[in-house]
């Protein structure tokens, strides 16, 4: 059977692939929105989806119920859905925005691989978000981790030795290594008192430092005022309750004292390796 369905064939020089899934990797949804405002900024286009059939329990992950124009009823199924976009100085970015299925990962995971391949993709990127214990009125940590030590150096990420439970994109990369796919990884802290509330601020890191990978630009001056009414909102929260004040105020000490930025990604890693296991 046939899981993935193309519309078209873009073609390219050397496209990047970014991908991030909703879920256990996508925490105040920021990996999720950075590769909509890309889609939406670079005027994505959509060319190929994944079936969703085989891999998902519907039971738990329902389709939604949807009435066009309040008469026509339709049944929208979670997707898994490639757009292509060309920005300025770039051979071509693929764009794949969905949801960590729950079912046959290595044969999901052989879908993404088929589209990388066919378009020769030379690298694979998977954006995330973790919660850590960071200020959400200081900058959003991200950090890059890879496997290969040439991309590892040429891409200035860390390698990564995580070992535990992995959501969908741990099995990614595992199988873009196997498939000789090379592919890296950039992850998100949010704050951990605020797990429930969307990140537009980490959303815009992510985007920041994806673009940078590229070489790519992208308008962010909506992501930014979001990011800053973000702040504003969270800073009143937290003024709410004295303990979390004090413990915003201990997260801003350790930042400013340069405990973060000079064990960055020592300590974000272990953050995400301690979520990872947590979940």
């Amino acid at each position: 059977m046939a899981h993935l369905t193309w519309s078209q064939r873009p073609t390219g020089d050397g496209p990047v692939l970014i991908a991030a899934f909703e879920g256990w990797n996508d925490a105040g949804d920021a990996a999720t929105r950075a590769v909509a405002h890309l889609a939406e900024h670079w005027n994505a286009e959509g060319f190929a989806e994944i079936d969703p059939e085989e891999f998902y329990d519907f039971t738990s992950t329902r389709p939604l119920v949807r009435l066009d124009d309040g008469l026509t009823r339709s049944i929208e199924w979670p997707g898994n859905r490639f757009s292509w976009a060309r920005p300025a100085d770039s051979g071509g970015v693929v764009l794949l925005r969905g949801m960590e299925p729950q079912l046959r990962w290595r044969t999901f995971c052989a879908q993404v691989i088929e589209v990388a391949t066919a378009l020769e993709c030379r690298l694979v990127l998977t954006l995330g978000a973790l919660l850590a214990e960071v200020a959400h009125s200081r900058p959003t940590p991200v950090f890059g981790n890879a496997y290969d030590p040439e991309l590892i150096e040429r891409l200035h990420l860390e390698p990564s030795h995580y070992e535990g439970p992995t959501g969908i994109v741990g099995v990614l990369h595992a199988e873009c290594t196997a498939a000789g796919l090379d592919s890296a990884s950039l992850w998100a802290a949010v704050p951990s008192y605020v797990p429930s509330a969307p990140s537009p601020k980490a959303a815009l890191a992510l985007v920041e430092r994806a673009t940078e990978l590229m070489d790519a630009t992208a308008p962010t001056m909506g992501l930014t005022l979001e990011a800053a009414a973000y702040e504003h909102e969270i800073s009143e929260l937290a003024a709410e309750d004295e303990a979390t004040v004090d413990y915003v105020r201990h997260l801003e000490e350790q930042y400013d004292a340069n405990a973060m930025a000079v064990q960055s990604a020592d300590d974000i890693i272990e953050e995400v390796e301690r979520f990872l296991r947590d979940q």
